[in-house]
This record gives C-alpha cells, sequence and structure tokens, in this order.
C-alpha cells in the first residue's frame, strides 16, 4: 500500500465556553473556500471529511450573509481534518523530488466547560479520551476572549487569572490518567500561545499591549500552568508557554451586521501550525545532550520541513521515507547538516523573499507555498498582530 504522501500537523484550540472557538474555525475554512483559484494561488483547502465541510462552510454562510452566528456548542469536542494541496506544476522534475505533496492540518476543539465545570463518568472518560486524541499537536492555542475582558475593564486580572487558575487545574485533574505509571510523555503540545479572540472588540490593543497585559495581570498564574504543563512531558527545557501571542478576529461584527472580510490573524493558523514547529524543534534539538525519544521525535519532523524549504535535500528526503540506517544516525545529521537546516530554518527579510522569488519562477510550488508561509508570519509580527519567540 503506498504510504500517504500528506505532511500531517496537527493544533490544539483550547477555550472557555463562548470564546468563539467553532467561530474561528468556521471562518477559516469559509475564507479558504472563498480563496480564488487564479494563477498567482498556490494552493487550495478542503475539508477530508464532507460532512464537516459543509458543516462549517454553511457556518460561514450563515454569518457572511445573515448575520447568523453558528449554535453554541456545549462538551462537544471535534477534531476538523483539512488537507492543504498545492497546485500542480509543469515543473515535473520539483514534483517528483518534493518530500511530501500536501499538508494535512488537524484542528482540534477542545471544549471550555471541562475547564470551568466538574464532571464525571462517562463525560469525565470521555475528557481524558479527547485530550490523548490531541498530544500529537505541536502547537496549541489558549484563546483569551476579548469580550470578557472588555466585561472586565480596569479588573482584567479577575478574568485573566480565573481562565489560567482553571487551565491548570483541569490539566491537573487529567495527569494521572494520561501518564501512564507516571511516566512524562514525548508527544505533547510544547508551544503554547495565548491568543486574543474576538480582538475586534479592543481595536486599540495591539499584540504588544495583549502581551504586556498578560504579563502585568497574571504573571504567576501564567509560571503555575508552565509549572504544570512542564510536568506531563520529557525534557521540559523543550517547552514554550506564553512566549508567542497572536490576535484573532473571525470578522468584524456589528448590530445586525457581521463583515466576514474583516478578519485578524486567521492567515497566521497555517504559518503557525507548519513553520513554528520547524523553527522551535530544530533550535530545541540542536541544544540537546540527549540524544532519546524527544530529540528523535523533533529530528524526524525537521527533515522533510527542510527539505521542502531547500535545506538538506537528498538526506532529508531519505529520512522522511525512513532510512532506518539514517534515523538511528539522526545526530550525524544535525552535526554534518546543521548549518544546512539552520540556513533553512532562519530564511529570513530579503534572502526569505529572494527563496520565495526563486521557487515561484521554477515552479516549485511546495517551496513557493512554505517560504510564502514564512513571509506571513514576518508580516503578522510586522503588523504588530503577532509575537514570535525568540528562545
Amino acid at each position: 500500500m503506498q504510504k500517504s504522501r500528506k505532511k500531517e500537523q496537527h493544533i490544539a484550540v483550547f477555550g472557555e465556553s463562548g470564546s468563539g472557538k467553532t467561530v474561528l474555525v468556521s471562518s477559516f475554512y469559509g475564507a479558504a473556500r472563498e480563496q480564488p483559484h487564479g494563477k498567482d494561488n498556490l494552493f487550495s483547502v478542503v475539508a477530508d471529511k464532507n460532512s464537516q465541510g459543509r458543516f462549517l462552510h454553511q457556518n460561514y454562510l450563515g454569518m457572511r450573509g445573515s448575520a447568523q452566528l453558528p449554535l453554541a456548542t456545549r462538551f462537544e469536542s471535534e477534531s476538523y481534518s483539512f488537507s492543504v494541496n498545492v497546485k500542480d506544476s509543469s515543473n515535473r522534475k520539483s514534483e517528483k523530488g518534493r518530500p511530501f505533496d500536501a499538508l494535512r492540518l488537524v484542528w482540534h476543539d477542545y471544549p471550555g466547560e471541562w475547564f470551568e465545570q466538574d464532571v464525571s463518568g462517562a463525560e469525565a472518560e470521555r475528557r481524558v479520551a479527547t485530550f490523548r486524541n490531541l498530544l500529537k499537536s505541536d502547537v496549541a492555542f489558549i484563546l483569551v476572549d476579548g469580550q470578557r475582558l472588555r466585561d472586565n475593564e480596569a479588573e482584567e486580572e479577575r478574568y485573566l487569572k480565573a481562565l489560567l487558575t482553571n487551565f491548570a487545574n483541569g490539566l491537573l485533574l487529567i495527569k494521572d490518567q494520561l501518564l501512564e505509571n507516571g511516566k512524562p510523555l514525548v508527544e505533547f503540545p510544547r508551544i503554547w500561545i495565548f491568543a486574543l479572540s474576538k480582538c475586534d472588540l479592543l481595536p486599540d490593543t495591539d499584540v504588544f499591549a495583549f502581551r504586556d497585559l498578560l504579563v502585568e495581570k497574571a504573571s504567576n498564574e501564567i509560571d503555575q500552568l508552565e509549572e504544570v504543563l512542564a510536568g506531563f512531558v520529557e525534557e521540559p527545557d523543550a517547552l514554550s508557554v506564553g512566549e508567542d501571542y497572536v490576535l484573532l478576529s473571525s470578522a468584524k461584527f456589528e448590530p445586525g451586521k457581521i463583515d466576514v472580510t474583516q478578519r485578524v490573524g486567521l492567515n497566521l493558523i497555517l504559518p503557525i501550525a507548519s513553520m513554528l514547529p520547524l523553527e522551535r524543534h530544530a533550535r530545541w534539538a540542536a541544544g540537546m545532550r540527549s540524544r532519546g525519544k524527544v530529540y528523535k521525535h523533533f529530528v524526524d519532523g525537521i527533515g522533510a520541513m527542510a527539505a521542502a524549504l531547500g535545506g538538506i535535500g537528498a538526506i532529508a528526503n531519505k529520512l522522511n521515507k525512513g532510512d532506518n540506517r539514517l534515523v538511528k544516525a539522526l545526530g550525524f545529521v544535525l552535526i554534518h547538516f546543521g548549518s544546512a537546516i539552520e540556513e533553512a530554518v532562519k530564511l529570513v527579510g530579503d534572502k526569505l523573499v529572494e527563496a520565495n522569488k526563486d521557487a515561484v519562477a521554477k515552479e516549485e510550488n511546495l517551496r513557493a507555498t512554505l517560504t510564502s508561509f514564512r513571509m506571513d508570519l514576518a508580516n503578522g509580527e510586522a503588523e504588530k498582530v503577532f509575537i514570535r519567540s525568540d528562545r
């Protein structure tokens, strides 16, 4: 049986009930469906399950056409799978040589009620099973509700402290059930991003003001959350909590009108899911003394992405195909090809723009797509919508 030629990236989205999780994923997919299919468009996003795609698209069309919000969900968890299919190219050589043909984004939605209310019996078991399902996620978003911040103006710490404390306590409740014999996890979300949802309600707040508000009002609670999360993972130094921040808005909401064209940050979801783990994992792996399971987990994911960006060529392709001899020598790869990987990972500024132009000119559409994702992250930083950790 032929192996899948899709590179999977998982994200987990956490937020209290009413924080906008369903609206967010509906707007993300609806906007993708409206993306023009012209010459300059290098990829398309489709739902892997038609029923999920229709549900999300219906939600989006209801907002766009009737100013109707999706129905609120309670204690409902869902994992949405989207394929990011790269446009076919006339450059057959580049298509044949690329390490994968498409990205698959798996979006895990974790019900906020499980952090707000006690559950027992079958519901408690479902809570643990749902969390296990998202352990493959490299990136987790913790939604901070812009409406709740506005409602608590001048007393934001009341909301923020309660949000983060409930979140940390909710994780502690399931810790023993997730850790088999207390053994820390290799696969676990390691990049935890604070995201301001409904940021359109706070138009004067840029991402730096959002970060500063959290640090000023809830620094101790962020520290406590980081300590709790560190207790779940092997190699806790390879963990980033509250170092990355993003503003998100699904639309601009007014009485009787929802303008779905006025989105903020949704164009960064795919770049964050695909590029941020590459950057962070390469950095962490390079600094690890241990060459254990966590190291292998990081480097397994680095190879294909670095190759797609033009980093380490055939070596990465062999790694991606599971060459056991090379997999056993992952340390060799980083030692001898580390500079090439670092060059691919740290491609920024004019060099990044030139790499993107070169990929477009050569119709290397996968490389062009991924370099454009990196440009999106840089643009998000310049527009004060996104903060990326330097660590």
